[in-house]
């Protein structure tokens, strides 16, 4: 990678553009590369300031090389364990496992219904504090109110990453402390019912609509 300068000056409040280049080799393997373009601004030390004080921010470089177009964006999420932060703090635990070919910065949302006395909750932001490669897993940690019941409570956990979203269900109880029993999420079974369901149904109204027209043709002749 190459940039078209080495330095710029950005008055407060504005901004500037810097072009940058990446060279392909012809002999490069087909895949994702990784990378991060940084910009950063420093005071010198002098004789009043012995510390240097350094200000960096970058943007990520995702670099599909190959043909066919960009990698496919998959993932799965594992069971959803109920748990108590050290400060007594509920917490929900999901395990998220990369199935596709393309890293995946994940982002989404938790939403709580059907607890005591019907009550509500959420939605709280779901945390994955790193960058999740193809074929690796990590965790996703939720955090709420400490003022919540323990439950039971129906958890709708949804996340995603780009264009590719997931979201399971499960019903869960938190534990007084500590972790409690990971609980599997039940949304995968009930779309798939949900798929038959609607196959079924589809089918049954094609089959009436024959049956019709069938019997309008008859009495037309």
């Amino acid at each position: 990678m190459s940039l078209d300068r080495t330095s710029i000056d950005v008055p407060p409040g504005r901004s500037g553009t810097v072009q940058v280049t990446i060279a392909v080799p012809p002999s490069a393997a087909r895949g994702e590369r990784y990378g991060v373009i940084w910009a950063q601004a420093g005071a010198r030390p002098d004789a009043a300031h012995t510390v240097r004080i350094v200000n960096r921010v970058g943007i990520r470089v995702y670099l599909d090389i190959g043909p066919g177009g960009e990698p496919p964006s998959d993932f799965e999420i594992g069971e959803l364990t109920p748990m108590r932060a050290p400060d007594g703090r509920p917490q929900l635990l999901a395990l998220v496992h990369n199935t596709g070919e393309r890293a995946l910065d994940m982002s989404g949302t938790l939403s709580l219904s059907d607890g005591p006395g019907g009550l509500r909750a959420g939605p709280f932001a779901a945390d994955l504090g790193v960058t999740l490669l193809p074929d690796t897993s990590a965790p996703v940690n939720v955090t709420l109110d400490q003022r919540m019941p323990d439950g039971p409570w129906k958890a709708e956990l949804t996340l995603m990453s780009g264009m590719v979203k997931r979201t399971v269900s499960a019903t869960l109880t938190f534990p007084r402390a500590g972790a409690g029993l990971p609980v599997p999420p039940d949304s995968g079974l009930l779309s798939l019912f949900g798929v038959i369901g609607g196959l079924v149904a589809l089918l049954v109204a094609v089959a009436v609509l024959a049956v019709r027209l069938r019997r309008r043709r008859a009495a037309v002749g």
